[in-house]
């Protein structure tokens, strides 16, 4: 028997099945990063199916909320213009059309307060807190503040009752528009919050000395659509864009109450100056 020949073929054997084993190892090892690659995609795709689960069964819960209050204003209005009329000739029938406008009023407040707690997160507590107005502002912009954001707040003018809802819509634009700052201004900018009043509205200005319109904000962002629309609601206007000298400015106007104009009492009070 040829021993040196024996030797050479395990030898080159042995090499064969030593390559073998290191291109299935190979394979294997990059057959587990796939599988688990695809797992972390199946995982996300799982989260994403089940956010959009959740944001279709709250955009259901606000339609119903619509329309449990489109509903009950329509039976209110009835009620109290039929009580109005009668009033005068009939005291019977225009109790009880009070007393059906504080029936229907009651069961849609029971009815909101279900659908409320159906949207808000149970881990929350800011969830459950007020919401905030123009006189939260402040607080906010501390807050920018205390996160290391040098912003300076400053109001002129003197404070007019807004519309219900508009304190909380100028507050929830400084709040994005803040944010927007923090996102796409770049490193230490200097921003400024200015509230002013005049004769007949309320103007709010957020601007910035960062990037500006090298930070690709051109007012077509989903932040500043849905500040647009927050000001749409009260006949209110919005511009957003870079600003001469750098930076970036946004500015949203919305049209004060009238003076001594009817329903006064609803309106909400202005912000301390």
């Amino acid at each position: 028997m040829d021993w040196p020949l024996l030797a050479f073929a395990l030898g080159v054997g042995a090499l064969l099945l030593a390559v073998v084993a290191a291109v299935l190892g190979g394979r294997l090892r990059g057959a587990r990063a796939r599988i688990g690659a695809l797992e972390a995609e199946l995982s996300r795709d799982t989260e994403a199916e089940r956010a959009l689960a959740a944001a279709d069964e709250r955009a259901r819960i606000a339609r119903e909320m619509h329309d449990v209050v489109a509903h009950t204003l329509s039976v209110v209005v009835a009620q109290a213009d039929g009580g109005r009329f009668a009033g005068a000739q009939d005291p019977v029938l225009s109790q009880r059309a009070l007393e059906t406008i504080a029936d229907v009023g009651r069961s849609a407040l029971a009815e909101m307060r279900a659908m409320l707690g159906l949207l808000r997160d149970t881990d929350s507590e800011v969830a459950l807190g007020p919401q905030p107005s123009l006189r939260d502002i402040p607080t906010l912009v501390a807050s920018a503040r205390e996160d290391g954001l040098d912003v300076s707040y400053v109001t002129t003018g003197t404070p007019r009752p807004l519309p219900i809802g508009a304190g909380l819509a100028m507050y929830r634009i400084v709040q994005e528009a803040l944010t927007n700052v923090r996102k796409h201004a770049g490193p230490s900018p200097s921003v400024y919050v200015q509230l002013t009043w005049e004769a007949d509205a309320a103007v709010v200005a957020v601007g910035d000395d960062g990037r500006g319109a090298a930070a690709r904000r051109d007012g077509s962002g989903l932040g500043i659509a849905g500040m647009r629309e927050r000001v749409g609601v009260f006949g209110g206007s919005l511009t957003a864009g870079p600003r001469a000298g750098g930076g970036f400015l946004v500015r949203a106007r919305l049209p004060l109450a009238p003076r001594g104009a009817p329903g006064s009492p609803s309106l909400e009070a202005a912000a301390d100056a």
